[in-house]
């Protein structure tokens, strides 16, 4: 991938990251703090800008089940006749065309969903770990309508992106992958922050996504504080995921299992989609 010093083939990268990602993609997080200050700077560059490629799989417009909308047809949609016959009527009695204004239309909406992304950087926070939480970000970033916060924890959370301070979702992906681990595990710490975040949300569904595998190290309870979200979803690494199975099943929220880093995008459109 680097045929000499301070090159870097980007092709060649593109090729081995399609093929391998869960390898290919923490040797650069390696390579990014390479010696060579040349080298350093192209894996910086390149890196975010993979992670968000991948992380566009089966993207979505939006969160949560659709409903139709009644509303002008001069604002677009579909006739709805039914609705429209008063007007229709009326206008024939004129002896006049009925204007788009006075007809009814419908169309197809999504309700507005906010998101809070907690990202558990407590104890090593290794290339796959911080690669997967750079997918998760991304993915949350790119599925996100406007209201999107991100917040890193260990033992205190920290708010790396605030829901209404709006960032690319390239710069918000930039934030995650300079995090480093540390620290003791407060999930109950993370949940009320994340609850604070969501709490002046314009939305209609606000939705708490945890990546972590939910073991506390704080010796809190952290299910009240999980309870008090609206919507809680888990993914936890599926070789230690008994922790985080038992915190979503004892606060109602929804969970799955992430192998493979690739995975996560198709992950969170599932665990969104209800």
């Amino acid at each position: 991938m680097s045929p000499e010093v301070g090159e870097l083939d980007t092709a060649a990268v593109r090729d081995a990251v399609a093929d391998d990602p869960d390898d290919v993609l923490p040797l650069l997080m390696q390579m990014s703090t390479a010696t060579d200050p040349a080298l350093r700077a192209k894996v910086q560059a390149l890196v975010p800008r993979l992670v968000l490629e991948r992380a566009r799989s089966g993207t979505r417009g939006g969160s949560g089940a659709g409903r139709l909308r009644r509303s002008p047809a001069d604002r677009g949609g579909d006739l709805d006749v039914d609705a429209s016959m008063e007007a229709i009527g009326q206008a024939r009695g004129e002896q006049r065309p009925p204007g788009l204004e006075e007809l009814t239309a419908t169309t197809w909406h999504r309700p507005r969903t906010a998101l809070c992304l907690l990202l558990d950087r407590s104890g090593s926070m290794d290339g796959s770990r911080l690669v997967t939480a750079a997918m998760a970000a991304a993915a949350c970033a790119l599925r996100a309508e406007g209201e999107l916060s991100v917040i890193a924890f260990d033992r205190t959370p920290e708010v790396l992106l605030d829901l209404h301070a709006p960032s690319p979702p390239l710069r918000t992906v930039q934030r995650v992958l300079g995090l480093r681990g540390h620290g003791m595990t407060s999930m109950d710490a993370a949940f009320r922050a994340a609850a604070d975040q969501l709490r002046g949300a314009r939305a209609t569904r606000r939705i708490t996504i945890v990546l972590s595998d939910c073991r506390a190290t704080d010796e809190v309870d952290a299910v009240p504080a999980a309870r008090a979200l609206e919507e809680l979803v888990v993914i936890a690494p599926a070789s230690d995921d008994e922790e985080a199975r038992r915190v979503a099943r004892e606060a109602g929220a929804r969970i799955a299992a992430i192998e493979s880093v690739d995975d996560l995008p198709r992950l969170l459109d599932q665990l969104l989609g209800r």
